[in-house]
């Protein structure tokens, strides 16, 4: 089977591109967005039309609620669920989307974790009742590995627990001595390569065509059910919506906010995308079709 990467920013026409190309070489997408993911956070997360989920299978998409945990180790596992599914149905396999970091967990992977008993895992549990005791004790004995990880973060305070329990080695010696191996090489990578200018513009009209769409409605009925606490809702185009409902902006600074932010995080993506990947394949949106299918 033939697998592929497409990344590129926000807005930069990476989904319809990567539909466009399942349809003639029999693929299906599993989508790399940190929002696409969830259920209900449609208009925010710009996320393909029903219609077009209909057309091309697509993974990694209305998979979770908005107040469930997403992680790098999730994705990995989704990915190995996904290329099995591929295998057996005899699809193709594209990767899409603007979180290129679990791309590149895929190809740099991730360490195992020690095997854990029952017994350690109920242990760890009661410990992380107070967890503030057991960031503390963590740092005293790791300051390197939990220098970089937040005193709130129950999900990496009890993964960090967890290896210490299990293996009797701060999770820095634990990784040193169990590094990554590769998910996925040799893939091939194509990016997609746009001016600020050009991105700045696409962004302005999503942005405008979000609101038009009832995006106000979703982000009320967001807020409503699953309140502001999850992760998902501190994201671009939630927070701003919620500043205006909060009467803090007017309608027009609130969608100026969005474009804004959104056009900051496309810029990120595509300083990430530029250093972070080898041997990638360049070209503007127009041509990269061509240049995909001529190499397939």
């Amino acid at each position: 089977m033939t697998q592929l990467a497409i990344i590129g920013p926000t807005a930069s026409g990476k989904s319809d591109l990567a539909i466009k190309i399942a349809k003639k070489i029999n693929a299906c997408i599993l989508s790399i967005d940190s929002l696409s993911i969830y259920k209900e956070i449609d208009i925010v997360s710009a996320k393909p039309s029903p219609k077009e989920l209909q057309e091309v299978k697509h993974f990694g998409i209305n998979l979770l609620n908005p107040d469930e945990y997403f992680s790098v180790e999730i994705f990995i596992n989704l990915y190995k669920e996904v290329l099995e599914a591929c295998k057996s149905d005899a699809k193709n396999l594209i990767i899409v989307g603007g979180t290129s970091f679990y791309l590149k967990s895929l190809m740099s992977g991730l360490s195992e974790i020690p095997k854990t008993t029952k017994k350690t895992v109920l242990h760890v549990e009661q410990r992380l009742n107070n967890l503030e005791d057991c960031y503390d004790f963590l740092y005293k004995i790791d300051e390197e590995y939990m220098s970089k990880i937040a005193p709130n973060d129950r999900y990496r305070i009890e993964k960090a627990l967890l290896i210490y329990e299990a293996s009797k080695l701060t999770p820095s010696e634990w990784f040193r001595q169990n590094p990554p191996k590769p998910i996925i090489e040799n893939l091939p990578i194509y990016n997609i390569d746009v001016s600020r200018d050009i991105l700045r513009e696409r962004i302005t009209k999503r942005t405008k065509k979000m609101y038009e769409s009832g995006l106000i409605d979703e982000v009320c009925r967001l807020e409503q059910k699953y309140t502001r606490l999850p992760h998902s809702m501190g994201s671009i185009g939630i927070v701003e919506v919620l500043e205006y409902l909060d009467g803090k902006v007017t309608k027009d600074e609130m969608l100026q906010n969005i474009s804004m932010h959104t056009a900051q995080l496309a810029k990120r993506q595509q300083t990430f995308n530029r250093t972070q990947f080898e041997n990638v394949t360049n070209a503007p949106l127009e041509k990269l079709e061509e240049i995909i299918l001529s190499k397939i």
